[in-house]
């Protein structure tokens, strides 16, 4: 009998979910590239990256010149990010679906990378993160696909909001994640409600340095797939 696995529970596969992040086709060389990208220029912002998981692109800011805090609702994963980090990183262990221990526009930018799909309800955890950003600031996200779940499961209704899972292997770890889908419209109409303005919709390419052998066969001749959307949103 295959042993129980808790689902969404990162503090027992956050290592293994890690290790395979640093390196793999949609992480490492889709994924955070376009996270990168959008976010631009960094230099001397204060960034505050939401779920920030085991800190991959808060280095990744950092290192571009960003003032970066984190936080994440994994203890595990705080812990990977300040070894990652160091142990002075502003680094802390919190829930986007509660209030956030962080001031009033506080934040040129939030970074939310692959968080609010795990969300059934946007609406507390977006007016958040409109309060802690300045006027102006921008929140950089990336959300399942809203096509993904209707291709991986075709009797699906894509118009209803639904939970789905999946079951996934992280460095040999058996893990179970559980998603919140979502149509096109109700995710800006949930965007709007919360006092953003979208600025930019975007389906990238993957990385232009991805290693040949990270490509499935039959992505030959292509440039993008179907995983992820990405936005970046003003502040009212």
């Amino acid at each position: 009998m295959r042993p129980h696995v808790e689902v969404n529970d990162y503090d027992s596969f956050g290592a293994a979910y890690s290790a395979e992040n640093e390196v793999n086709l949609i992480n490492a060389h889709y994924e955070r590239p376009a996270m990168l990208d959008l976010a631009g220029d960094v230099r001397g912002r204060r960034i505050l990256d939401a779920g920030c998981g085991s800190g991959p692109l808060a280095a990744a800011l950092r290192d571009r010149g960003a003032v970066v805090t984190g936080f994440d609702s994994s203890a595990v994963m705080v812990g990977l990010a300040r070894d990652r980090l160091g142990e002075d990183a502003d680094v802390h262990v919190a829930d986007l679906s509660a209030p956030l221990p962080f001031a009033d526009g506080g934040f040129d930018d939030v970074t939310a990378s692959l968080v609010l799909h795990y969300l059934r309800d946007w609406t507390a955890p977006l007016s958040e993160l409109r309060r802690v950003l300045r006027p102006g600031g921008r929140l950089v996200l990336s959300v399942n696909h809203p096509l993904l779940h209707k291709m991986l499961n075709p009797q699906a209704d894509y118009f209803a909001v639904t939970e789905w899972t999946d079951e996934y292997t992280f460095s040999g770890q058996s893990a179970v994640l559980s998603y919140w889908h979502r149509p096109l419209h109700a995710m800006t109409d949930a965007f709007s409600d919360a006092g953003f303005q979208v600025a930019v919709v975007s389906e990238p390419p993957w990385s232009p340095d991805t290693p040949a052998e990270l490509l499935p066969p039959q992505f030959a001749g292509r440039t993008s797939f179907v995983s992820f959307l990405f936005f970046v949103l003003i502040a009212n």
